[in-house]
């Protein structure tokens, strides 16, 4: 039976420290969608370990990990992650880690080109993480892309990529700043360490499914970015919703244990694009100092703003969330006030909206209609149970729960994987 575990806003929820939490009832962790472009942060035994391309299952001894067929695969990152894990501890990963052979690979191609296509932009660029990802996603969908398993044939791989080389070279001139005879060189180099990673991944979920392996599965970026659901254009280029698991992993629909929503208990985003509920005054610049708020892959700050339930109501529509993990209640700590988004509303007619709309030219003429909340304004970090919780945070708790109609079954109230108070019955320990 699989376990998915989702982003529910636009990404850095806190999904890598659920992953560890759950990770030692699983055997195999996997990633369905995305890149290196992804980021999860987790501490474990005192260590932080970040992770980017690679399923975060890799800190549990035990786990086997799967980078899934939907995934754009960067091969010097799959070898300088698995070197860093072993440079801080962690014990036989390159044992632990299989890559499916129809995985599209990124080249460092891809990412000259991403940096160029956000100058095109100009005022309106995305605000990418210049890894590559869009341009891999695109020449995929162009049927010009390079999969793993052409790695291995080596005269398809290089005329493929000459070719791609050559088209980009049309298009951009001398502003391309790369040497494809240097990429094919460093891919006979990673051509025979590469072998031993590959393994057909449809064979290997369906045996694993067919045995009734538990599966866990780690969602990158977020429903709020995803490419037909998120944002757009302002999203990355995969879908990162429940749909990109199915097709990334191909995972039986009908061995479903659970679908966790990730969300923060405020609200973060990187990158361009439509917040409605964010704060660029103090409170938004608390959020972000107390959240340490800096994205993992790229180092830039996050943008913070209240949560917003309008938002997260879409989500669960889409990903269809059995249980939520609220994350980062502590943050909040120290706010006499807090807010929340219930609705939009339209400032000609005052009609309220309680629907994400499509346009994002509609969007942002549209108000937001918070409800406050009284803060705790005392430490939540040492509770061990919900009752723990200040009465004042419960309450938030709750009308969230009640307002998106998913039990919140995990909340997280500080980095390390102790932080978390189980309502156990929410999250089916209960029988």
């Amino acid at each position: 039976m699989a376990t998915i575990i989702l982003g529910s806003q636009w990404g850095d929820e806190g999904k890598g420290k659920l992953t560890d939490i759950l990770c030692p009832q699983t055997q195999i962790c996997a990633r369905a969608a995305g890149g290196h472009n992804a980021g999860h942060s987790i501490v474990a035994n005192g260590v932080s370990y970040s992770f980017h391309l690679l399923p975060s299952g890799l800190i549990n001894p035990n786990c086997m990990n799967l980078i899934g067929s939907g995934v754009v695969f960067h091969v010097p990152s799959f070898f300088k992650e698995l070197a860093e894990l072993e440079a801080k501890g962690l014990t036989d990963v390159h044992n632990r880690i299989l890559v499916s052979d129809r995985c599209q690979v990124n080249f460092d191609l891809h990412a000259a080109v991403d940096g160029l296509e956000e100058v095109e932009l100009g005022s309106r660029k995305i605000g990418t993480t210049g890894r590559g990802i869009g341009p891999s996603y695109s020449t995929k969908a162009a049927r010009s892309g390079v999969r793993v398993h052409e790695i291995f044939d080596e005269e398809v791989f290089e005329r493929k990529l000459r070719q791609l080389a050559s088209g980009y070279k049309k298009r951009f001139g001398d502003l391309l700043k790369y040497d494809v005879e240097e990429e094919i060189a460093r891919f006979k180099e990673y051509r025979p360490k590469l072998a031993a990673y590959c393994t057909d991944a449809v064979q290997y979920m369906k045996q694993a499914q067919d045995r009734n392996y538990k599966i866990l599965i780690e969602g990158a970026n977020a429903l709020m970015l995803d490419i037909d659901y998120g944002t757009y254009p302002y999203v990355t280029s995969s879908n990162t919703g429940l749909g990109g698991i199915f097709t990334g992993l191909a995972i039986n629909p009908r061995k479903l244990e659970q679908v966790i929503g990730v969300v923060k208990a405020y609200t973060t985003r990187v990158g361009e694009g439509i917040f409605k509920t964010e704060d660029t005054e103090e409170a938004g610049t608390k959020l972000q100092e107390i959240g340490r708020e800096w994205g993992v892959s790229t180092g830039r700050k996050r943008r913070c703003g209240w949560l917003d339930l309008v938002v997260l109501k879409y989500s669960t529509a889409i990903n269809h969330y059995t249980a939520l993990n609220l994350t980062k209640l502590d943050v909040l700590d120290t706010f006499p006030t807090l807010k929340v988004a219930v609705a939009y509303k339209d400032p000609a007619t005052g009609e309220e909206v309680e629907y994400f709309p499509a346009d994002v030219g509609q969007l942002e003429k549209l108000e937001v209609v918070y409800k406050e909340f009284e803060g705790w304004q005392k430490p939540t970090t040492a509770a061990k149970s919900y009752y723990d919780l200040p009465k004042q945070a419960r309450a938030y708790v709750e009308f969230i729960e009640t307002f998106v109609g998913v039990p919140i079954a995990w909340i997280g109230t500080g980095p390390s994987r102790e932080d978390m108070v189980v309502r156990t019955k929410a999250a089916g320990l209960e029988k």
